[in-house]
């Protein structure tokens, strides 16, 4: 399993609940065509959390880099695309994202370093 992790600010004049609706819209979405495996979204609390923390955190699991890659390819649809104006329904609010990706550990394959050169 891999985790897909990304922190989100929203604009100004976005409205947190639309926000995490047209996520919910989006990923289950996703979820339902086998896209992405379960995610959750989170928003910080009482506002406790460091200036390098943005307000939402959101995580998507895959099973293995194969199946993150091929869900890149199966969303890569145009904005006139019904998939496409679901994920711009949400992309349109987002101001400020930070992106991570994270694997049990340690990792069954017991690789921490590889290169091609």
């Amino acid at each position: 399993m891999n985790l897909y992790c990304v922190q989100i600010d929203l604009k100004q004049d976005a409205k947190a609940l639309h926000f995490a609706a047209a996520l919910a819209t989006w990923l289950n979405h996703l979820q339902s065509e086998g896209v992405i495996g379960p995610w959750c979204l989170m928003r910080r609390k009482l506002n406790l959390a460091a200036d390098c923390y943005r307000d939402f955190f959101l995580e998507i699991e895959f099973n293995d880099l194969a199946s993150l890659d091929a869900a890149f390819h199966a969303t890569a649809h145009t904005d006139d695309h019904p998939e496409g104006q679901m994920r711009m329904r949400v992309h349109d609010m987002i101001d400020r994202m930070d992106f991570a990706l994270y694997r049990p550990y340690p990792d069954p394959a017991g690789a921490e370093r590889m290169s091609f050169i």
